[in-house]
């Protein structure tokens, strides 16, 4: 009796294996893992048409024979025959996606160089035809080599066809393959271009759109001036946009106040809810208007698919600090908030990649850093044009963004080369379909950051600032004493306030930054609180944030204040999931131990500057 034949499914991530194994396959399936690693194993009987069985194999989806997964090592060791006990496969059925061509037929190329019967599913048809593509498999087949055979696995079209090819696998002509085996990457992608190029018959007006915008937004010098153009936008219109939202609730929250104060009489109840409760919650509350704004654009750019497009984009960049563009999507995300980024480093395969973008997320200005930096740019930079259309409140924000992005890209060069140390992995990645966001999608997208803002404002932000207005509130001062100077929290600040002098803090900012442990806006809402507190009379009480820091603060200290939340340590969920993630203590204290130093130092350095120079 013959050993059974065996046929092995490779293709691309998203490619539609598994559902032309289940296809092909039916209930004549078995699952288990391969030997010595957690990567599952799927294989199941496949009847050709003469009615003989062959072995056919689901592999994992790879991109290259040169593996940065274990999903890879696995497809690389089983198309090769390293697996004891197992031959290699006795035919190769590549699945590509018809409607992302040319990047699929990369790996396909690489798969018929390596010498075995090949044939080619050309998966998705009805996909592609949909979105204006019809592609000739004749062609594809005579550039290939190898049979072509149009497929659609979900509704189980082209099966037949497939199956014959798979039998008559074993007559083709391999003398050209060692051809293809020779190209070189670079040479694999240019050949790629070419065959999907001459293999398509038509395609729609706005495919060829999609086509072009690809070639200008993934220009190697045009598109990262493009993505940064784009993020100056961003934060130019987070100042000019929000002013009348953020006008309304400074109006609503002095309304308040000042109805507070009319209904109760003089008195620590009137005094908690005013100087604590309004003045300290409602402070960080005027800042939603930015936050929606900035995720506005944010949501959009990921529902238009110019997001995917991005991270390809700044792959080359992060390869020069040891990372690739996987690390790129997490680190987005913690420009919202470092826990998510640092949960989304879970897709990232090799484990010092993990560990460094871990330790750099923090580094990412998340969007509690930006009622800080909106209520000292407002107080202490002019609203002033630098330019047609360029705000310079707007200009200093960007730059702002841009030393945080740079801080992390300094940070992952020195961790990749001491306690992080290793090669830079590889990235390649599906390029979605460009689409206009859908309203409905990006409303719910908004409501739900607005939502967690406004919880945190109803909670964390709210606890600290109660606890904070107790402390600046007892005991109390004396005739002619300061509030400040007499209260608990003003003690605390005078203990901490000669290591942070040199670096040009007052006693307010000092107090600010040991709530801020619990959230960054929190520093707000503390200084919001303290000059409420320290105020003289209710007309002070009721003075915006702005106008008191403009009156107190110099610009070196202003400055040096920003430098400090560029870099400062991270909040205490943070620090939590980081631990999480990492299964100890070990690296968050590192990551706590090297922002802070970061922190100080560059706080530090702007403050001396300034001074220097006369601001």
């Amino acid at each position: 009796m013959s050993e059974l034949r065996t046929a092995a499914l490779v293709g691309n991530p998203n490619a539609g294996k598994s559902a032309l194994f289940n296809a092909l396959t039916g209930a004549r399936q078995k699952i288990a893992n391969y030997p010595g690693v957690t990567v599952e194993r799927k294989s199941g009987r496949m009847i050709l048409p003469s009615g003989a069985p062959i072995n056919l194999v689901d592999l994992p989806g790879s991109y290259s024979l040169d593996p940065s997964s274990p999903d890879e090592e696995v497809t690389r060791r089983v198309v090769m025959g390293e697996f004891e006990g197992e031959a290699k496969p006795d035919v190769l059925i590549v699945v590509a996606d018809a409607a992302n061509l040319e990047q699929h037929l990369v790996f396909a190329q690489e798969m018929i160089g390596l010498g075995l019967p090949t044939v080619v599913a050309l998966n998705m048809v009805d996909l592609a035809e949909r979105d204006g593509l019809v592609i000739d498999p004749a062609a594809l087949s005579e550039a290939l080599g190898v049979p072509v055979v149009p497929t659609v696995a979900v509704r189980k079209h082209g099966l037949g066809l497939l199956a014959e090819a798979v039998e008559r696998s074993g007559t083709q002509d391999m003398s050209q393959r060692h051809e293809v085996a020779r190209l070189t990457l670079p040479e694999r992608r240019l050949s790629a271009r070419n065959i999907a190029k001459g293999a398509i018959l038509s395609e729609t007006a706005a495919h060829q759109l999609h086509a072009k915008l690809d070639k200008l937004l993934l220009h190697p010098w045009l598109g990262p001036v493009i993505l940064f153009g784009l993020l100056f936008i961003v934060f130019q219109a987070v100042f000019a946009w929000a002013d009348p939202f953020i006008g309304l609730i400074e109006t609503t929250t002095e309304l308040m106040a000042q109805g507070v104060s009319d209904i109760l009489p003089q008195g620590l109840l009137r005094d908690f809810l005013v100087e604590g409760v309004i003045a300290g919650v409602g402070s960080v509350v005027v800042f939603l208007p930015q936050i929606v704004i900035l995720f506005a654009f944010i949501l959009a750019m990921e529902q238009s698919g110019y997001m995917a497009r991005a991270a390809f984009i700044m792959d080359r960049l992060m390869a020069y600090v040891g990372l690739s563009g996987r690390s790129f999507i997490p680190l987005l995300s913690s420009f919202a908030c470092a826990i998510p980024g640092i949960m989304a480093t879970r897709s990232i395969s090799d484990p010092k990649d993990r560990l460094t973008t871990i330790l750099i997320a923090p580094l990412m200005t998340c969007s509690a850093r930006l009622p800080v930096y909106a209520v000292i740019i407002g107080a202490v930079i002019p609203a002033t044009s630098v330019g047609p259309g360029i705000g310079l409140q707007g200009l200093v924000l960007f730059l702002l963004y841009v030393a945080g992005i740079l801080g992390a890209l300094l940070a992952a060069l020195v961790l990749r080369r001491t306690a992080t140390k290793g090669a830079a992995s590889g990235f390649i990645m599906e390029m979605p379909r460009y689409q206009l966001p859908p309203v409905r999608d990006l409303l719910i997208g908004l409501w739900q950051r607005a939502w967690v803002f406004l919880r945190r404002a109803g909670t964390i932000i709210f606890a600290a600032t109660v606890v904070l207005w107790l402390l600046l509130t007892f005991p109390k001062a004396g005739e002619g004493e300061s509030q400040l100077d007499a209260s608990i929290a003003g003690n605390i600040a005078s203990v901490m306030q000669p290591a942070f002098e040199p670096v040009g803090f007052n006693r307010e900012m000092t107090l600010a930054l040991v709530p801020a442990m619990a959230a960054r806006e929190v520093a707000v809402a503390s200084l919001a609180t303290t000059y409420a507190v320290d105020a003289e009379d209710e007309a002070e009480t009721e003075q915006a944030l702005r106008d008191q820091i403009a009156a107190r603060w110099s610009l070196p200290t202003a400055l040096a204040f920003l430098a400090w939340f560029v870099f400062a340590p991270q909040c205490l969920s943070t620090i939590a999931v980081a631990r999480r993630e990492t299964n100890g203590w070990k690296w968050p204290m590192v990551m706590v131990g090297y922002l802070f130093g970061l922190a100080y130092i560059f706080a530090g350095l702007t403050y001396w500057a300034a001074v220097a120079v006369g601001l």
